[in-house]
């Protein structure tokens, strides 16, 4: 098979939790799968149990808040696949020192915001031309519920205390991304969806009673990066329904 026949998919943030088990979903379904990852050890770790399972996995260095670990990846990808097929945005992190807006530190804030938003807006970009060469592409913005609006403006909501600032601040920036990317490439074959996992336990939140596995938060980022190309563009997906923005 040419290998730009390939189907090629990008997912960061892929050495643990969410992100492994998306990558690993992927590979499953035939996918070459590129493991952007900050750690070099965890990150050929975590290929290499993909590649243990039969998969085509390799292990990309990639830091989302480096541009120039940015701008090398998508040389390596253009070197050796020439087009990316899927981009899956998931690296994230969160911070004890997040907070409600009267409380928060404002320099976490911003560290959050530069991973969570600003991290995926610059591997987009990066990417935007090699995604552009695939003859039908996904872009996958992995938000929160915790990133809507509407949520928030529900009393009632279960987890309207979790006020976090800057986690939710920008998981809601990066809904408008999504909006705004699809308008954008409305008229291309690429399309862009933020998806809503659901409560899952992670090293991101510890847990807790009721949260899902990572293997089924997975499942939403895959099932959008699997769209037909029929399917809904500049959409806020969750598990079992569409999300409120």
């Amino acid at each position: 098979m040419s290998h730009y026949l390939k189907r090629v998919a990008l997912v960061t943030g892929a050495n643990k939790g969410i992100g492994f088990e998306t990558a690993l979903q992927l590979a499953r379904e035939g996918y070459t799968v590129l493991l952007g990852a900050r750690s070099t050890s965890r990150g050929q770790a975590a290929a290499e149990k993909v590649a243990a399972e039969g998969g085509d996995a390799q292990f990309l260095a990639l830091d989302v808040t480096d541009r120039e670990t940015i701008l090398v990846a998508a040389q390596y990808i253009e070197a050796n696949f020439g087009k990316l097929d899927v981009l899956i945005n998931n690296a994230g992190i969160g911070s004890p020192s997040d907070s409600s807006v009267g409380k928060a530190d404002l320099s976490e804030v911003r560290s959050v915001f530069e991973a969570n938003f600003f991290g995926a807006l610059a591997v987009t970009q990066a990417m935007l031309p090699l995604l552009r060469k695939a003859f039908s592409a996904r872009i996958v913005n992995v938000s929160s519920g915790l990133g809507s609006l509407a949520r928030h403006s529900d009393p009632d909501w279960e987890f309207g205390a979790i006020q976090m600032i800057g986690y939710n601040g920008a998981k809601a920036a990066l809904n408008m991304l999504t909006v705004l990317l699809a308008k954008e490439l409305h008229a291309t074959n690429i399309k862009v969806n933020s998806v809503a996992p659901g409560f899952t336990a992670t090293d991101l939140n510890g847990g807790g009673p009721g949260a899902q596995t990572a293997t089924e938060a997975a499942q939403v980022s895959v099932m959008a990066a699997l769209l037909p190309d029929d399917g809904p563009t500049g959409g806020f997906i969750g598990q079992s329904a569409e999300e409120p923005w």
